[in-house]
């Protein structure tokens, strides 16, 4: 049998660890976690929807699941990263669906701010989006989110480029959350932690006011001015370190049952 040369060894694929910086490592991990969290919680749809995060640096690149693979294959390496048109920038052997980059381009296009957007089709958040009202103000983690909410109203899959600007104009300016009727849910924030903590507070909500709903009786609406106030308090400056801490907490429940997703 022919032994390889010594040189040989160069014509193997550099791994993308290598081929980015610190920072953007950082954010992969912290964005396959994401995902591996969110299938974890049952949050998943087989290989749809998506979850996406600004690459640090001047260049406007984010980092997308690969089309194909469920919630819990995403790893640090295997994610894409993409311009605002969702063309490849690294290639690492996988695709993204252009369809599914459309709504997730249009929010990091249009806030500055969104560094990760998270978009889900849970049955709860589907249930509660094609309900007329929409999130009922009945539980404190709706009050949390008091304020925080745009709609958009259901146009068919994300394909038309004119439902970029209408979907910019629903989550407004400064707008956390974004309920898509007859859809689903996404939430963005300043970084992965923070969007998944919008999602979470938003997802419980739904949970809650379909159990509430469930039971029959009369729901208890609470006043608008209790929840500015709970908005208030549960948005302040403390909410990045909430964020944060609640971020490290389910990161050990991850990691107790797989850390593939740092590869």
């Amino acid at each position: 049998m022919e032994q390889k040369k010594d040189n040989e060894v160069a014509d193997l694929p550099m791994p993308i660890k290598d081929q980015v910086s610190e920072d953007e490592w950082k954010i992969r991990i912290d964005l396959a976690a994401c995902y591996r969290i969110c299938a974890h919680f049952g949050w998943d749809d087989l290989i749809f929807t998506h979850i996406s995060a600004r690459v640090p640096g001047a260049a406007r690149h984010y980092l997308i699941n690969p089309f194909g693979l469920l919630f819990d294959e995403i790893t640090a390496s295997n994610l894409v990263k993409v311009d605002l048109q969702g063309r490849i920038q690294l290639p690492n052997g996988h695709g993204i669906n252009p369809a599914g980059f459309t709504v997730h381009s249009a929010i990091h296009e249009a806030r500055e701010d969104a560094h990760c957007a998270l978009h889900l089709h849970t049955t709860e958040g589907v249930a509660v989006s094609a309900q007329k009202k929409g999130l009922l103000s009945i539980s404190q983690n709706a009050m949390t989110l008091y304020g925080d909410i745009g709609y958009h109203d259901y146009e068919g899959l994300a394909l038309e480029e004119g439902e970029r600007k209408r979907l910019a104009a629903d989550i407004g300016p400064d707008k956390g959350c974004l309920i898509l009727r007859n859809h689903g849910l996404l939430t963005v924030g300043g970084n992965v932690q923070q969007a998944f903590l919008r999602m979470y507070f938003l997802q419980r909500a739904c949970e809650q006011q379909l159990a509430a709903q469930s039971g029959g009786a009369a729901l208890t609406m609470l006043p608008d001015e209790l929840g500015e106030k709970v908005a208030q308090q549960g948005r302040g400056p403390a909410f990045g370190g909430v964020a944060e801490i609640t971020w490290q907490a389910v990161l050990r429940m991850i990691d107790w049952k797989d850390q593939s997703y740092k590869e």
